[in-house]
């Protein structure tokens, strides 16, 4: 008769899975994904490597699935922003500033699963995280459009310019100094992405006003 996992040791398979990736997590916040190796994963989840090892065979498959949830919960963070507001264009604006705020705040991590050379091993992964984040952007130009609140243009292209310019202004090497005026950077970028997008100036600082208030 096969051996079956009971419900107790898979919720404890997942929680320990769960903590290793955290731990992945906290390493790539302070040093960048050449942090993520799996001796130093295991001290920080209080585990031994060898149990590491049985989770994840190597250090790609570990940084593999770190890329991979962070995506999921950067996504997520995007679509519950947009599906709160009203209408198509204040999604759009609450979609952009969640994702500057989000990556202002975690600067190091955005930067690691973003921007950061990686194994090559890890660009497919990489592409796909972008790609997610391009496809939601994308998704809130073509409903704004279709609305009539954007002029016609090719969502998919509007919205890889738009990641870009946020990657850039946000994480990249000629990002400034964020220290002491994160709100100033993300409302600057919030409005030049929307201008690009064809919205006129004075709506586009009413959006990204509207945006930040109701994100108190």
């Amino acid at each position: 008769m096969p051996y079956r996992r009971t419900e107790n040791v898979v919720r404890r398979l997942a929680a320990r899975h769960d903590s290793i990736i955290a731990a992945a997590r906290d390493a790539a916040s302070e040093g960048g994904m050449a942090a993520v190796q799996i001796v130093p994963v295991a001290q920080r989840a209080g585990i031994a490597a060898g149990t590491v090892y049985r989770y994840f065979p190597g250090k790609i498959d570990l940084v593999a699935s770190l890329l991979a949830q962070l995506s999921e919960r950067e996504v997520g963070a995007l679509r519950r922003a947009a599906d709160g507001a009203p209408g198509p264009l204040s999604a759009l604006a609450a979609s952009i500033m969640t994702f500057a705020t989000r990556a202002l705040r975690h600067r190091r991590l955005a930067y690691a699963a973003i921007a950061e050379p990686v194994d090559a091993e890890l660009n497919d992964v990489r592409l796909a995280f972008r790609q997610s984040l391009a496809g939601e952007f994308a998704q809130r130009i073509a409903a704004a459009v279709k609305g009539t609140h954007l002029p016609e243009q090719d969502a998919a292209l509007s919205a890889a310019a738009l990641l870009g310019l946020l990657i850039e202004g946000l994480i990249g090497p000629l990002a400034p100094d964020a220290a002491g005026r994160e709100r100033a950077i993300i409302q600057s970028l919030a409005l030049i992405g929307l201008r690009g997008l064809g919205v006129a100036d004075a709506r586009a600082r009413g959006l990204v006003v509207q945006t930040v208030i109701s994100d108190r």
